[in-house]
């Protein structure tokens, strides 16, 4: 499973399809100001749940702050659990 990105102006997602290209993993995220990202909604379809998906998303989304020096705000209760559990996140965190 690839994990895509799409952004648009001031909202972005990362994101899996499945083979008929339906979404079944998204996170979604809107810019403020020039530096920072909202995370604001994640979600998982069922069948993905117990992989590690949601956290790869978060994950893919902290990479891409980090190449852009993009800070993060992580409002979605998900994307605020994965920064909690991992100090080493903190360098991108708003």
């Amino acid at each position: 499973m690839e994990i895509q990105h799409q952004q648009t102006d001031p909202d972005g997602a990362f994101y899996i399809e499945n083979e008929n290209g339906d979404r079944i993993a998204e996170l979604q995220y809107e810019y403020f100001g020039d530096n920072t990202l909202d995370i604001y909604h994640t979600q998982v379809a069922d069948e993905l749940q117990g992989q590690n998906i949601g956290k790869q998303l978060v994950e893919a989304a902290i990479d891409f702050a980090r190449r852009k020096q993009l800070k993060i705000i992580p409002s979605c209760t998900f994307a605020k659990s994965v920064f909690a559990g991992e100090s080493g996140y903190n360098d991108v965190l708003a």
